[in-house]
């Protein structure tokens, strides 16, 4: 292909805009269109450059599959619809999320830079991508960020036996002068549905507390898991947060619940179709004309926990995103054969 940096025996080194084209190759070789798979492709290369494995190009065998779902439109044309001064609506026209978060990406900026916040709730999208790149993007506009989605009724309640609740995830994202932005991104489950396949894949155990069997029973096991049910993290916190995600990023904007997601999936096992709802604050006009002085104290709070040496939230993406940019990604060799033949060679 004439993108690699360095050839390794297990591994084989990509820059960032290689892995990008490749997986921009296999999804556009297997029928989705190019608006659909641009942003798509950026985000696993993203997700790649900074160590997010999970998020990267193992998702394109399930990319795939979602995209065999009957209700899939490959060439979706997302278009915004302004709904009030504050909030804007587009129908991700059951494509993926990432390009209705683009095309809505303008008008939520525009309007939190007017009115001080702004909402934009993206509608029936099937949903597969980290949410921190979507915040990273509207952190880039000088604005605070909150986003967050359902997924699948994998996860049981606090107390409970049987899947009810999402993994839904909950990103925040806060900008900076002259540090990248502050940014969190995590499922309100006890750990992501990818990272207990990953375990089931390497066949390794998982900790105690991720999950429970068809039983109800704690189990280390992942298949045992992915079979039975997930847990929320912190108990019955994780679960009212969860729950909390569960109605803002669905019946209030008009979307489906995690219960109805996976109905609507009817087995086919394609990525989460549901809603997603993002908020954008501006602190230049939310913050009483104290910009500096705000600034000042945002970054005193930082100085405050880096400087007894705990690690602020997404530090360690930020540094393998230093060490891609520089080295190349690392890509294990027996992946990128299998993604080089969905390719085309």
């Amino acid at each position: 292909m004439g993108l690699s940096l360095q050839d390794g025996h297990d591994e084989i080194v990509l820059a960032v805009e290689a892995v990008s084209e490749l997986a921009m190759r296999v999804l556009t070789r297997n029928g989705l269109s190019s608006a659909q798979a641009e942003p798509l492709a950026r985000a696993m290369a993203a997700a790649e450059r900074d160590d997010c494995r999970s998020h990267g190009l193992q998702r394109l065998l399930g990319c795939l599959d979602t995209m065999a779902h009957p209700r899939f439109n490959r060439n979706a044309d997302p278009r915004p619809q302004e709904v009030s001064a504050a909030a804007t609506r587009i129908d991700a026209d059951f494509g993926y999320s990432l390009l209705a978060f683009e095309r809505g990406l303008p008008l939520l900026v525009q309007k939190a830079q007017a009115l001080g916040v702004s909402v934009l709730a993206i509608n029936n999208c099937f949903h597969s991508t980290a949410l921190w790149p979507e915040v990273e993007a509207i952190t880039a506009h000088g604005l605070a960020a909150l986003v967050m989605n359902p997924s699948h009724s994998w996860v049981a309640p606090a107390g409970g036996s049987k899947p009810v609740l999402g993994t839904n995830p909950i990103a925040f994202g806060w900008p900076r002068q002259g540090h990248p932005p502050y940014v969190f991104d995590f499922a309100t489950s006890a750990a992501a549905r990818a990272e207990i396949a990953l375990h089931r894949r390497d066949n390794k155990t998982i900790p105690v507390g991720w999950g429970i069997d068809s039983d109800g029973n704690p189990t280390t096991d992942p298949q045992a898991v992915l079979s039975g049910a997930m847990l929320t993290f912190g108990g019955h916190k994780g679960s009212a947060l969860a729950t909390m995600v569960e109605l803002l990023a669905g019946p209030l904007i008009g979307d489906m619940t995690s219960m109805q997601s996976m109905d609507f999936d009817a087995g086919a096992k394609a990525a989460p179709c549901h809603g997603e709802l993002v908020i954008a604050f501006n602190p230049a006009l939310l913050g009483r004309d104290s910009i500096e002085r705000n600034d000042q104290a945002a970054e005193a709070l930082f100085g405050a926990i880096a400087g007894q040496g705990a690690r602020l939230p997404s530090e360690r993406r930020y540094r393998a995103r230093l060490r891609s940019d520089a080295e190349g990604i690392r890509v294990s060799r027996a992946l990128h054969d299998r993604i080089l033949a969905l390719a085309g060679g």
